[in-house]
């Protein structure tokens, strides 16, 4: 055998031997890599992050919360030629291989070796990509792309094609925290895929390479590029499009801006509420596991929540005149206002008030720029509340408010008939718009708003502007009631056996303490009245008949029996200064106690999350309140009352039914005996009785009084006989409020300022919470039944005199009033208090 032939034989062992080995060397790679491999079979039901919504109670969107915005569609409502767009820049061959595209990778491996580029583009199958983005790092390695390729072929054989596609589409990263195809379109146009126009579809195809450096809002030029010379080129060269189509839709302008879903119901209070709770209840995940949270918020009362709190707020500030500039910047001479307006950049608009920096201050007028840049004229008229010309108010640099007004006027259309048709169009509203110098309300205020029958939440503002703060003074606060409180106090001695008639005396009385100091309390007008019936105590909010009441009735006695309200016994004073409202309590603790009184004597548990679905539309969670039921059994414990959530410290959210706990019964009083009632029905959880009903009424009867003829007669503005509450103030005015009830609402007002400093003078809750009070009631009562207030079984009418004596029956004449049938033995052997020489001071030991 010739050398040759040796040589020959020789290498070609060699080779059959390199290339079983290699064979070998890849097998063991490939078994070794494909052990690593994930399980693809999960791709199917795939969760993929989504936002939580929040939506009112009618479905309209109140809230977004998430890291990202991502919208997840379904393949079959992805337009055609929108696959196309991403077909043609990703994968053009993607229904026809397996999972690895063999030209592209050749394509690329002759890159590598030709060129001395360590990353060279082509290779990547959206397959590839899909695998790489669930699965596998971004790390750039030969191991990696193995992995990737090995993944790909393994997705292909269990999904199909239109499944990873799907993937791709609501995976992918589009920049400006929008992922998926969905969330881009929405977020860049403002459009559903159904309705994108080619130029914008090939835009979009074009970011995935350059999410956040090729966007059309980061780098417009760049993008243009992309969508012009690659996207549209390479569909035109595919004949997804023809050469016209691809021509037309390069000379369209990039118009791409951001849009962010429209939020259809302003309460950013209560939505935060919602994102706490959600948080509490699942999870510091639940913000991307595409939760629909429903909740009781009624979209037209929270709008007028939020208006009256505004517009009480700006009178009130309106009435103490101009306070000062909000802050001031060192403008250079030669600062230009797009300069200037740059500077408010990062600085929010408050309660509809934008802010503006002085460029000119002089001639009464000053001029303005807007943080978009829109120059302002201001003259005397923009500031006519405050007595004084702009340009006595502001000084070049300062950063002042201002509010745009807009003034519906009439104008005449002209005739649709061209030709002279006698008909003329009807006339179409048109608006004037001015602009008005202000600043920044000094007071704050919360509202809230329940349904007293179950406790659903209706509105809820926190303050002036969620953007100037997000401290919410509704549920957060603690601010003393004043005598908004002594409706609680009232009922607790009506338990205990006085009435409506019972006299009390308005006179001065002097307290004692352990550290030889004395207290005594004053009425707010400085005067006494001498013998009164408690109704008209509680008419003209007379303290020192409050004062006596509960040392009559004792301190401990009434916390107890107040903290069957829903009040917190611990944020009750333990001693005689609690009769003045001295308790720091929330506005929503206060509503919840009110709500007692319209719905007969049950304690609900205020709640405002309804429904919970998931991203599948499934409901997994919905709300069964405890509900005020007047004809249902509540003896025993065959009632149940839902258990609830504690947010802030009271609760919020009953989530499950549970037995009630006992009530305690008053010191030395046995409980009243409950009026015969029917089981309540299967559907319902029956709310714990909190007060006789008979005291429920009671309170209600003397509550419209204070409404009729006493501290918040301004409510009669709304011409219902069903309108009841109370007002409130504290010392120094550092509190005002207004809390009543109508229809089958009640609502609770505070105003007052963060700093605890007075409110102003004269600022009492008639002058500065109720109007609030009656801007929102207005609307909330439109349309709603005017409310009963019957007496219950138990009760008789009696007639008593002016000084609260019991007149014989049927003698005519006298006051008419309902009391309990128990306590008319008491009003029979009742002593005239008026021939008592009581008015001179008498000395208690205040413990």
């Amino acid at each position: 055998m010739s050398r040759f032939r040796r040589l020959l034989r020789w290498a070609l062992l060699l080779f059959v031997a390199a290339v079983v080995l290699g064979a070998l060397a890849l097998a063991t790679v490939y078994f070794v890599v494909s052990a690593k491999l994930p399980d693809v079979q999960g791709l199917r039901h795939l969760e993929m992050q989504e936002p939580m919504y929040v939506y009112s109670r009618d479905g309209k969107l109140m809230a977004l919360f998430g890291e990202t915005r991502r919208y997840p569609i379904h393949i079959e409502d992805v337009p055609e030629r929108l696959k196309q767009a991403f077909l043609a820049t990703e994968d053009s061959r993607f229904y026809e291989h397996h999972g690895v595209d063999y030209k592209g990778v050749a394509r690329a491996v002759w890159l590598l070796a030709t060129t001395d580029d360590k990353r060279v583009p082509g290779g990547s199958t959206i397959t590839q990509q899909v695998a790489r983005q669930i699965f596998l790092s971004s790390e750039y390695s030969y191991s990696r792309k193995l992995a990737e390729m090995l993944l790909a072929m393994k997705m292909e054989r269990e999904l199909t094609k239109d499944e990873i596609f799907e993937i791709y589409l609501n995976k992918s990263f589009f920049g400006n925290r929008a992922y998926g195809v969905a969330a881009a379109a929405e977020f860049y146009y403002g459009k559903p895929l159904a309705e994108l126009d080619l130029d914008e579809m090939a835009s979009l195809a074009a970011i995935p390479k350059f999410p956040s450096s090729g966007n059309p809002l980061s780098n417009p030029e760049r993008a243009r590029e992309r969508r012009d010379d690659y996207v549209l080129s390479r569909m035109a060269e595919l004949g997804f499009i023809s050469a016209a189509e691809a021509a037309q839709a390069r000379a369209t302008p990039m118009h791409a801006s951001p849009h962010e879903r429209k939020i259809e119901v302003y309460a950013p209070y209560v939505a935060e509420m919602v994102r706490q709770e959600m948080i509490a209840r699942y999870g510091g995940d639940v913000l991307t596991r595409g939760y629909h949270v429903t909740t009781t918020i009624d979209p037209t009362l929270q709008s007028a929540a939020i208006s009256a709190v505004r517009k009480g707020l700006e009178t009130y500030d309106h009435r103490h005149g101009w306070n000062k500039v909000e802050q001031h910047f060192d403008l250079p001479d030669d600062e230009d206002a797009a300069t200037a307006a740059a500077r408010l950049r990062h600085i929010p608009a408050q309660g509809g008030m934008l802010p503006a920096v002085v460029l000119r201050s002089s001639g009464g007028s000053i001029d303005v720029v807007l943080a978009d840049g829109t120059p302002l004229t201001l003259d005397a008229g923009t500031s006519r509340w405050t007595g004084r010309a702009p340009s006595a108010l502001a000084k070049r640099g300062d950063m002042v408010r201002v509010r745009r007004i807009e003034t519906p006027v009439k104008a005449a259309a002209k005739d649709k008939d061209a030709a002279g048709d006698a008909e003329a169009a009807a006339e179409k509203p048109e608006v004037k718009v001015t602009w008005q110098l202000d600043q920044l309300p000094r007071g704050q205020a919360a509202l809230v708003s329940l349904n007293p029958e179950n406790g659903a939440l209706l509105a809820l503002t926190g303050g002036f502007s969620f953007a100037g703060s997000k401290f919410n003074r509704a549920t957060q606060a603690r601010r003393q009631p004043g005598s908004s409180f002594k409706p609680f106090l009232y009922a607790a001695a009506f338990e205990r056996g006085y009435n409506p008639a019972s006299i009390v005396l308005d006179a001065p009385v002097v307290f004692r303490m352990r550290q030889g100091k004395v207290w005594r309390p004053q009425n707010d007008d400085g005067r006494f009245r001498g013998p009164m019936r408690l109704r008209e105590a509680l008419v003209q909010s007379r303290n020192l008949v409050s004062v006596r009441l509960l040392d009559a009735i004792g301190v401990e006695y009434a916390r107890r029996y107040i903290s069957h309200f829903g009040i917190d016994e611990s944020l009750l004073p333990p001693n005689l200064s609690m009769s003045l409202g001295t308790a720091s309590l929330p506005p929503l603790m206060v509503a919840r106690g009110y709500a007692v009184f319209p719905n007969g004597g049950f304690r609900i548990t205020p709640w405002y999350i309804d429904e919970v679905r998931d991203r599948d539309e499934k409901v997994i969670f919905k709300e069964k309140p405890a509900t005020a039921c007047r004809t249902c059994a509540v003896t025993g414990g065959a009632q149940t009352v839902a258990a609830s959530n504690v947010v802030d410290g009271f609760n919020l959210g009953p989530a499950a039914a549970q037995p009630p706990k006992p009530e305690p019964a008053p010191e030395d009083q046995a409980p009243s005996e409950p009026a015969p009632a029917a089981e309540a029905p299967a559907d319902i959880v029956v709310a714990p009785r909190a007060i006789d009903p008979r005291v429920a009424y009671q309170m209600v009867s003397m509550m419209r009084d204070v409404v009729q003829r006493g501290t918040g007669t301004a409510a009669k503005v709304l011409g219902r006989e069903d309108v009841a509450g109370k007002t409130g103030s504290t010392n120094d005015h550092r509190d005002a409020w207004f809390s009543g009830f109508g229809g089958d609402v009640v609502t609770t007002v505070w105003v007052g300022r963060d700093d605890f400093r007075s409110l102003g003078y004269r600022e009492y809750g008639g002058k500065a919470a109720l109007p609030i009070w009656i801007d929102y009631m207005r609307v909330a009562l439109e349309g709603r039944p005017v409310a009963a207030n019957d007496p219950p079984d138990g009760m008789i009418k009696v007639s008593v005199s002016a000084n609260g004596t019991l007149l014989p029956d049927g003698g005519g004449g006298g006051i008419s009033e309902y009391v309990k049938v128990e306590d008319l033995e008491r009003m029979q052997n009742y002593s005239d208090y008026g021939n008592e020489d009581t008015l001179d001071e008498e000395a208690f030991d205040i413990f």
